[in-house]
């Protein structure tokens, strides 16, 4: 949810090209916190050059007499890892590119682009991935003492032993102007014997992000549809 004014995940994430399945899914979130729907399009493809994720949220708390009428924001990341060299020693490493960029959301979306390095790590049945990311961030319209921006993002499949359950997640740290700003979103999900229905959630850990000072927790309960 409005994850990452970096990545993904996904929201999941981009991920490395070896070992991975393209796959485009629809989530739809309830925010406890912020009290309002989410649905996240996501989505992750690979290709002889490397793979491309993105991803698309809608925020809806447009309301009239407290009804929901329309979204009240939308928020986009795309990234590209660029890797030519996936038969080589250097396989794990990958050239990354990306774009966030939203309006409308009430708290203030800083467009950015960013590019830079990920390292992909991942246990013999891919089961288990990590990926390792070094960006340089520049912001369109506001400036950042330290331009840099630090992710980690990971998945275990089949968590425990339990087949269909997932762990998924991110964790960016950033900083603008001469703030800090950490944003992590860990994902629970049960696809309950089937590849295409997902139940779970998220919680959206944050520092300084978003509008709001100092730490704070959102849980969020949602479904996920894998096409």
């Amino acid at each position: 949810m409005f994850k990452k004014f970096i990545t993904a995940a996904l929201v999941a994430a981009c991920v490395s090209a070896l070992g991975a399945k393209a796959q485009t899914n629809f989530q739809t979130f309830y925010d406890f916190g912020r009290k309002h729907f989410t649905t996240t399009l996501e989505g992750f493809h690979t290709d002889n050059w490397g793979n491309t994720f993105f991803f698309i949220d809608y925020d809806y708390n447009n309301r009239i007499d407290k009804t929901v009428v329309s979204p009240s924001g939308s928020y986009f990341e795309i990234a590209r890892c660029l890797n030519f060299w996936q038969e080589s020693a250097l396989a794990p490493l990958s050239l990354h590119v990306e774009y966030n960029g939203g309006l409308g959301l009430g708290f203030g979306i800083n467009s950015a682009f960013l590019a830079g390095v990920d390292w992909f790590l991942h246990t013999g049945d891919f089961k288990n991935t990590l990926n390792l990311k070094v960006l340089y961030k520049q912001f369109v319209k506001m400036s950042s003492k330290v331009p840099m921006q630090f992710t980690a993002v990971w998945g275990c499949q089949d968590l425990f032993g339990l087949s269909g359950l997932r762990f998924s997640g991110f964790l960016d740290v950033w900083s603008e102007f001469e703030h800090a700003v950490v944003l992590s979103e860990p994902q629970l999900w049960y696809s309950f014997g089937t590849k295409h229905f997902n139940l779970g959630g998220e919680v959206e850990l944050s520092y300084n992000f978003g509008g709001m000072s100092g730490f704070h927790i959102m849980p969020c309960i949602g479904t996920k549809w894998v096409f």
